[in-house]
């Protein structure tokens, strides 16, 4: 349950409610459960309790916030955390899947070999399989109901001259831009900027998509904007076209035409009275005035490539160069900098580096790690806090609603005469086919189980049954009032049906089954080793035992040869990340040593890459306390030392 709710700004921009006035977005928006959206709005956000996990470096305003946008808007507003810059980069309605590529690591005990041998695996022979890190898959007006509400909430913690970049591309973006107009007002819409680049594929029956939008509104009038800090160098050839220099040793040109019509030749060739009555006919230009071209509403740059030193393996991933431009126009040092859907970190990167303050937020521990690590091999400091929503999630909700259907005992699917409404139905001896209702993980409106859900249910879903049910189970997160759902439910439910309500929670806190690791520690003239002796994943080798499965069945179709994973009997592959607390017994995280193995097998020690390969081991020249092991999907796993 949430600690409380925190109230969005109150109201939207007064006359600017455009959403009613148009028929089709009335039909889209206002399709159905627009009622919910202003009783949530109404109702406030909800703000959980939030843990501190980690501080990386010295002591700073920065924060990594894993949690959903709203609720980290929750707690922002609660700690009166203004912010000067927005730039998301949210789902795009586009139906897409998007996976993340889990490589398998070198066995260490062949590093030794390896490294004798000089040998560098190529891109190639690398081992990996793909796994789901969150499906962009939406109903039109799902997806703008739930992109209302973030809205709002964003706009709630911007400062007065704050601006907001909304970056999205044809799927949703012009129905989001009607949103904005009514969120942050028409007159507060400063620009659609088009971001072209190049790809691979070409269409055959329509122009080739190669371009995103990004919306750039401000909060008020009076917003931050420095044109100067974003404006591009002149060619070579519009610089020739200054062929003029002044007594002063100025470069100048010259347009428009003199006093008997002939074109300007040179400052001194102009009438002064003539001039002083005719200004427009004839301007002049000094170089060293116009501060390069203004920037335009397009950017011509291409996606990072395979190559790009910036490249870190996250579906999403932006070009910092993008990034940059919005920070540096819209922001100044020192200020705050957001990203409510951070995924790969480009914009906390990108921010430090330009001296401004940065908060990262996604509700994925992919994202996390990924701007973790980032975010620490460039010296950044920074405080990562998660957010206590009650739901202990595997990765993201995407993987937590895929695993649910095998974690509710005796669940099917595709029963006939239960709707998609329902996750599936259990079958019991005594009541028969029991129809479970299970909310969306991915959509966090449908979180918390209130009277606007349970009336769908009792005078909608029960009634739209095709088959004689006696019971139905209905899972919640978190819950408004259960003795007011109860009640409502007695009061209006017209069925015979009896209606019971669970806690999703328990069910999800009893199936997470963490890893296990195996270690001896040594000391020798002040350096403590702690050697990893054995590694076992049960999640990891079902993903790998599926990959093999799947690939040999395929190989056996095609008549191919199929070269399964292997992972060596102590299972250290598997391994991604090592990290040893020696400050701390309990509570936040202080990683006093850390080392990480890339996926080509070499160690990136304390943030610095080294050329070397991982032999089983981490030093400390501190007693370690406690023993934090990250596997190659991003599981983590922290181990009380003796």
């Amino acid at each position: 349950m949430p600690i409380k709710y925190i109230p969005y700004t109150p109201n939207t921009v007064e006359g600017q409610a455009i959403l009613d006035d148009f028929s089709r977005t009335q039909r889209v928006l206002r399709y159905r459960d627009n009622n919910k959206v202003y009783d949530r709005i109404k109702r406030g956000m909800p703000y959980y309790e939030v843990e501190t996990i980690e501080e990386v470096g010295e002591k700073s305003e920065n924060l990594v916030i894993r949690g959903e946008c709203i609720s980290a808007c929750a707690y922002l507003k609660e700690q009166g955390i203004k912010v000067d810059l927005v730039y998301i980069d949210p789902p795009f309605a586009s139906g897409a899947d998007y996976a993340k590529k889990v490589y398998i690591r070198r066995n260490p005990k062949l590093a030794e070999k390896i490294k004798l041998a000089e040998k560098e695996m190529p891109m190639e022979e690398l081992q990996a399989f793909e796994e789901k890190m969150y499906g962009d898959i939406w109903k039109k007006e799902d997806y703008l109901n739930w992109m209302y509400e973030n809205l709002q909430a964003i706009k709630s913690i911007m400062n007065d001259t704050a601006s907001i970049y909304m970056h999205l591309d044809y799927h949703i973006g012009h129905y989001v831009k009607i949103l904005m107009d009514e969120v942050f007002g028409e007159d507060n819409f400063v620009n659609e900027i088009v971001w072209c680049y190049r790809g691979m594929a070409v269409a055959e029956n329509h122009f080739t998509r190669r371009h995103d939008s990004i919306y750039l509104y401000s909060k008020n009038e009076n917003r931050t904007f420095n044109w100067k800090d974003v404006s591009e160098e002149f060619t070579e050839t519009t610089i020739k076209k200054y062929k003029h220099t002044d007594k002063d040793g100025r470069k100048y040109r010259l347009h428009g035409r003199n006093i008997n019509g002939s074109p300007v030749q040179n400052i001194t060739d102009l009438d002064p009275k003539w001039l002083k009555t005719n200004p427009e006919l004839c301007r002049v230009d000094y170089l060293d005035e116009k501060n390069g071209v203004r920037p335009r509403d397009w950017i011509v740059l291409d996606y990072i490539n395979i190559w790009s030193t910036e490249r870190v393996d996250y579906a999403t991933q932006k070009p910092e160069e993008l990034i940059e431009k919005f920070i540096k126009a819209s922001s100044n040092k020192d200020m705050v900098v957001a990203d409510f859907f951070g995924g790969s970190g480009v914009t906390s990167k990108v921010a430090n580096d330009l001296g401004r303050k940065f908060i990262h937020c996604d509700i994925g521990v992919n994202s996390i790690q990924t701007v973790r690590d980032r975010l620490k091999e460039n010296k950044a400091n920074f405080t990562i806090k998660e957010i206590k929503d009650g739901v202990n999630l595997f990765r993201n909700p995407v993987q937590t609603m895929d695993k649910l259907s095998k974690l509710i005992p005796s669940l099917q699917k595709g029963i006939e005469g239960v709707s998609k409404f329902w996750f599936g139905a259990v079958q019991e001896s005594k009541t028969g086919t029991v129809p479970v209702y299970v909310p969306n993980l991915i959509d966090s409106k449908e979180k918390v189980l209130d009277i606007p859900i349970i009336n769908k249910i009792v005078n909608q879903e029960l009634q739209n049954l095709e088959i004689d049910v006696k019971k139905v189970i209905i899972y919640y997160i978190d819950i408004i009032d259960y003795k007011e759902i109860e009640k409502f439910v007695k009061d209006n439910n017209a069925t015979q049906i009896q209606v019971e309500l669970k806690d999703l929670k328990n069910l999800l806190h009893d199936i997470v089954v963490e890893d296990i690791t195996e270690y001896k520690t040594s000391e020798k003239d002040g350096v403590f080793t702690t050697e990893i002796t054995n590694f076992v994943s049960d999640r990891l080798m079902q993903k790998i035992n599926e990959f093999n499965e799947k690939g040999n069945l395929q190989a056996i179709k095609k008549g191919k040869a199929f070269n399964p994973i292997n992972i060596s009997e102590e299972g250290l592959e598997l391994i991604e990340m090592l990290s040893l607390d020696c400050t701390n017994k309990d509570g936040k995280w202080k990683s006093d040593y850390e080392i990480k193995i890339d996926k080509l097998g070499y160690l990136i020690n304390n943030g610095e890459k080294t050329k070397d390969f991982w032999n089983g081991t981490i030093e400390s020249n501190k007693k370690p306390l406690r023993l934090k092991v990250r596997n190659i999907s991003g599981d983590e796993t922290i181990i009380e030392m003796k």
